[in-house]
């Protein structure tokens, strides 16, 4: 595959959905804006107070205007900044939040120490600092995430089901689509996106806040009083606004995450020089009872962060809110003579494991992702401040 190529046709995309998540953004600003207006204009209380009722636009005040749209977008940005804050610890928050435990340096079994080694030589490959590395112990499905704000507190968390029915090779190429959310960028955007959808949720949560004080108001007073409606309409109002703007929002997130996916697809193969790696953990996912689900009760907030797609969505909307391709389109772009047969994976051994990771011990070049031949290119590159030119390295085998 033209993994550069790839590279800048997911870049390009992304670009453009990030000006239309901004947008969706300012809509929901302006939407929540002009209906607060209009229950400013026809609320009970502005005919209490002797007004004649005229047209809307007549009565436009564009400073009234002003204000209220600063205050729409303060709870936003305060929501988005609240969300951000509970997660300043970086991945391991993250992976802590997900229920992960952190593997040590020396850990005793084998598929572990695998995971160990095939992370090294991953950062290696692509230039960054080694992260820390977590085990989702309770998660059979076969997924993997990275989070964390930038390299230095960056983490990679893999499931269970991922060690026991990957081979080494795919397992390089799970754990290479992960550095290049590090790489890229995308954990710093996922964080981002996560803060921003939270602040979006916070105008709805007014609005379901306002709507119970106004029942309870309703209640409390004597029945032929209005007193409570007014802030009933206004919750509902804001109710609705907010659930809607987190509708669109979580939609262009999904288109977000899953242009991001095939950038770091992309990336994985650019990483290990091996397309085959990743596109057998994708068939493997295809072929497993477990699929790649995530159980974990959080999963959904982090959904666009996964390695495949993580929750499984009621009413046929997988479609509309997937944030990652279909495993069908992911494979035929790193193995283009896929024959569309999936893989039922097998358990790996311990002992197979240990015994082949003793052998790379002893080679330890052997061991290195994309061989002498990347470990040369990469380390020239280090020394020029570029990029691995791997084009070349395809031309000189």
């Amino acid at each position: 595959m033209d993994f550069f190529a790839a590279q800048d046709d997911a870049r390009r995309k992304t670009r453009w959905l990030i000006v239309l998540f901004v947008l969706a953004i300012l809509s929901l600003v302006v939407l929540t804006n002009l209906f607060i207006m209009l229950f400013a204009e026809y609320s009970t209380d502005y005919y209490v107070q002797g007004h004649t009722p005229t047209t809307f636009w007549e009565r436009f005040d564009w400073e009234r205007f002003f204000w209220i749209g600063l205050g729409v977008t303060a709870v936003i940005l305060l929501g988005s900044f609240i969300r951000t804050l509970s997660l300043r610890g970086g991945g391991r928050v993250v992976a802590e939040m997900m229920g992960a435990r952190l593997v040590s340096g020396n850990p005793r079994d084998p598929l572990e120490r695998r995971l160990l080694n095939v992370v090294e030589e991953m950062a290696i490959a692509s230039g960054t600092p080694v992260p820390q590395v977590y085990v989702m112990d309770q998660e059979e499905g076969i997924n993997a995430f990275a989070a964390g704000f930038g390299t230095g507190d960056a983490v990679i968390a893999v499931t269970r089901g991922t060690l026991e029915k990957l081979n080494r090779a795919e397992l390089q190429g799970v754990v290479a689509h992960e550095f290049s959310h590090i790489v890229n960028g995308d954990m710093r955007l996922n964080i981002r996106l996560i803060g921003i959808l939270f602040g979006i949720l916070m105008v709805a949560l007014i609005g379901r806040l306002l709507l119970r004080w106004g029942a309870i108001a309703s209640h409390s007073r004597s029945r032929d009083s209005n007193g409570g409606v007014p802030l009933v309409v206004l919750g509902l109002g804001l109710l609705v606004l907010g659930y809607v703007g987190v509708f669109f929002g979580n939609l262009i997130k999904a288109s977000v995450s899953r242009q991001r996916e095939y950038l770091a697809d992309a990336s994985a193969v650019q990483f290990t020089r091996e397309p085959q790696g990743i596109a057998g953990a994708l068939k493997k996912i295809g072929g497993d009872a477990q699929g790649s689900l995530i159980r974990h009760p959080d999963a959904e907030e982090l959904s666009h962060a996964y390695f495949s797609e993580g929750i499984h969505y009621l009413f046929g909307l997988n479609g509309l809110f997937a944030t990652h391709p279909p495993l069908e389109k992911r494979i035929l772009r790193v193995d283009p003579g896929w024959d569309g047969e999936f893989i039922v994976p097998r358990p790996v051994s311990p002992a197979e494991v240990e015994r082949e990771e003793e052998k790379r011990h002893r080679l330890p070049l052997e061991g290195l992702a994309a061989g002498g031949a990347v470990l040369t290119s990469v380390l020239d590159s280090m020394e020029r401040g570029s990029t691995p030119d791997v084009a070349n390295l395809e031309q000189a085998e």
